[in-house]
């Protein structure tokens, strides 16, 4: 009889993914399947399984009939041709919202890294997935593009380039400063290092160098999310 841990089996098959790989995906140690591989999975795994393994997550708990294909048999199947959008074909992945980011001034660091803020969702795929995080905007130096309470996914392994939109950190007296500005190079000092700005949108807001103060990229902004309001 076939059993759960068959089921996923046959999905990691199918994605052509080792057991460790998967885990690591969601966020666990690559030693984590030993007790998957026992039956001591949680349903908050599971869910992440099949979001990684693109598979239902019923299908993997029980064997039964996938949610999707039950679905089809009821609704309507939709076969209009899109105009000015179409699906992406991407898969969401939860990940951490670990604090406020200021667009404008340095902030200090909230974040302890251990208890995100809370948790949100991207289709962006890195090749790390530790290391996206996503940050909520407060403050107005990118306004108009960028307003207080959207958030930003950030990339960490993701090496920024001119144009390049950043998550920056200073360290003053001892606390890590953040802030969100666009990343442009200006020069290169005599050590062939990048001489850079960090330059905010809104005019209004002052521009930061890296020859006045010590300057370290965390990440690039690779994805913007705005709730619409009505």
């Amino acid at each position: 009889m076939e059993t759960l841990v068959d089921r996923l089996q046959k999905a990691l098959s199918a994605k052509k993914l080792s057991w460790s790989k998967a885990s690591t995906m969601i966020g666990l140690s690559p030693q984590a399947p030993s007790k998957w591989k026992k039956g001591q999975i949680s349903r908050e795994t599971l869910e992440k399984l099949a979001g990684i393994l693109e598979v239902d997550v019923g299908w993997l708990m029980t064997g039964g009939e996938p949610i999707s294909a039950q679905a089809e048999k009821t609704q309507p199947v939709i076969t209009q041709e899109y105009g000015n959008v179409k699906p992406t074909g991407k898969t969401l992945r939860e990940i951490p919202v670990l604090d406020f980011v200021q667009a404008g001034l340095w902030r200090d660091v909230v974040y302890d890294g251990l208890h995100p803020k809370g948790r949100t969702y991207t289709s962006y795929e890195g090749i790390d997935p530790k290391a996206v995080f996503s940050l909520t905007i407060d403050g107005m130096s990118m306004a108009p593009e960028f307003l207080p309470g959207d958030e930003i996914v950030v990339d960490a392994a993701k090496a920024p380039v001119p144009g390049s939109l950043v998550v920056a950190q200073e360290i003053q007296h001892g606390s890590a400063l953040t802030t969100f500005k666009k990343y442009r190079v200006i020069g290169v000092n005599e050590h062939g290092v990048d001489i850079v700005e960090l330059v905010p949108l809104n005019p209004d807001f002052p521009t930061y160098n890296s020859l006045q103060i010590e300057i370290s990229i965390i990440g690039v902004v690779v994805q913007h999310h705005r709730e619409f309001k009505y």
